[in-house]
């Protein structure tokens, strides 16, 4: 579904004739529980003669973060409805703190589908705080009210958007809160991309359908494009994506797309890899049932990647960054790949195969080698690589290896923009245990052992590193999809996650 239109005002919060007004809402532990409106909903709580919070505690608010409290004003202000979001307690510094402002920009912003116009009165300070913290709530707003169209054959009037957000800032005119829309829009219309591939029936986007949508999604943006095809695949030996593919009727396919900034001279080569596997089967290694149809997620990793490079073409950063989306179906049948199997891979290391259901390191091994022979300086790379992750790590937090100074950029760039990242060790003992009698390295551990499995897959993608690349795997297979009910600004489904993260380990490369 379409994003919402964007717009700053600073005309005072009470006379907004908009279809309803959202305001922060803090709760004060130190005050017996006692409730107070955030910075920005002042004329608010002054319309109503001192009785807002009290009202509102009434209707059940108790200010937790994210929590959505809906209070009819009778004609007090001029919107007919006030949303109060939960914001937690009242930050003890200056600045609001960025993550419950998005979450809680989001979780209002989605109670509100079915509203035509939506202002957001939340604090946006008058300082140097003041950019970031805009970001946030603009991020929040656009992505919470984000909304897979699906294949439902009825309308859906209760689950249309919100079609139009203002958001009250200090100065509506400042150029630094004009350029924060610009971005944000960019940014959200990215990670939103992102979401609806992954949100995708999975016989709806195979690979050659995923190759042809990113495609399709690139076509005016200056960036330049590569598909490679099967026979292409096999002449150029991409070992690993033909093997995972070839199980499958809907032959694999790697999409690379390249930006290239004008007017600078030698500029850094970051390379952004993705693992595309469409649908994961498990392969011969089959999976178990129960909820296999979430495999659908795999490519979650790819969708991540392009949407990064949609808003690369859009925000022309002073840096060269290419992305390398290696996409399959791994799919049992009699062609499919097979435990016992020795592999050629793209750099010519050999693996032999333990676990067909470890395939996602088997593309990615060759889009890495493929982007360091590009002469990438920096490798960022995602996935939904391990069950290990989810049960280390949890939904929320990416399990994150490679060199220490692109970890550390990309812990940092998550940590700004509300998607952290766990730094993980890469063990030699690990490596040990992952020797092949007849090849370079076995896929897996050759106990078939899963302890340190995240770590495992980690250590196998090193492989494909070359010599003097810094390079990140982020792995987001809790991350990447949201199985249970909506939360702050993540919806049902795909995530996004690390769309925002990578653009601003770019930002901090410049």
């Amino acid at each position: 579904m379409s994003q919402p239109s964007l717009s700053l005002v600073d005309t005072d919060p009470a006379e907004l004739a908009v279809d309803a007004i959202v305001i922060g809402l803090h709760s004060q532990p130190d005050d017996g529980g006692a409730l107070l409106p955030a910075a920005g909903a002042e004329s608010i709580a002054a319309a109503f003669d001192g009785k807002l919070t009290s009202t509102l505690a009434l209707l059940g608010a108790s200010g937790a973060p994210g929590e959505v409290t809906k209070l009819a004003t009778l004609g007090t202000v001029a919107a007919p409805l006030i949303v109060a979001v939960g914001l937690g307690d009242e930050p003890s510094g200056s600045a609001p703190e960025r993550e419950k402002l998005r979450r809680g920009a989001g979780a209002a912003v989605r109670a509100l589908a079915g509203s035509a116009t939506v202002a957001l009165a939340l604090p946006v300070p008058d300082d140097e705080d003041a950019p970031g913290v805009l970001r946030a709530i603009l991020e929040g707003a656009l992505l919470g009210g984000y909304r897979f169209a699906g294949y439902k054959t009825k309308p859906q009037p209760r689950r249309l958007p919100v079609a139009a957000l203002q958001v009250h800032v200090p100065d509506a005119a400042d150029p630094a809160a004009g350029a924060e829309v610009i971005r944000a829009e960019i940014v959200a219309r990215s990670v939103r991309l992102a979401r609806d591939w992954v949100n995708m029936a999975p016989n709806e986007l195979r690979p050659p359908q995923f190759a042809d949508a990113v495609v399709a999604a690139v076509q005016g943006t200056g960036l330049e494009v590569e598909v490679l095809g099967l026979e292409e695949l096999k002449a150029a030996g991409y070992g690993g994506i033909v093997a995972v593919g070839q199980g499958s009727e809907a032959p694999p396919r790697l999409v690379k797309l390249t930006y290239v900034p004008e007017g600078v001279e030698s500029p850094k080569k970051i390379a952004l890899v993705g693992k595309g596997i469409t649908f994961d089967t498990g392969g011969i290694s089959i999976k178990p049932t129960a909820g296999m149809w979430e495999m659908k997620s795999d490519m979650a990793g790819a969708a991540a990647i392009g949407g990064a490079m949609l808003a690369i073409a859009a925000l022309k950063p002073p840096v060269a960054v290419s992305g390398y989306l290696a996409m399959a179906e791994n799919m049992p049948s009699g062609s499919a790949y097979r435990p016992g199997d020795v592999i050629t891979m793209f750099d010519g290391k050999r693996v032999e195969v333990f676990n067909t259901d470890a395939e996602g390191r088997m593309v990615l091994g060759d889009a890495i080698a493929r982007a360091c022979a590009d002469g990438a300086s920096y490798v960022l790379e995602a996935s939904t690589l391990t069950g290990g992750q989810v049960i280390a790590l949890g939904k929320r937090i990416a399990g994150l290896m490679g060199s220490e100074e692109a970890v550390e950029l990309i812990r940092a760039a998550g940590d700004k923009v509300g998607e952290p990242a766990w730094p993980m060790p890469l063990p030699e003992e690990v490596r040990k245990g992952m020797e092949s009698d007849i090849a370079d390295i076995c896929q897996t551990n050759n106990a078939m052992d899963r302890a340190g499995h995240m770590l495992q897959g980690g250590v196998f993608l090193r492989e494909f590193v070359a010599d003097g690349v810094e390079w990140a795997h982020i792995d987001i297979a809790g991350p990447g999809y949201h199985a249970g009910e909506a939360a702050g600004y993540w919806t049902k489904g795909g995530t996004g996650v690390p769309v925002r993260t990578l653009l601003q380990a770019i930002d901090d490369l410049r």
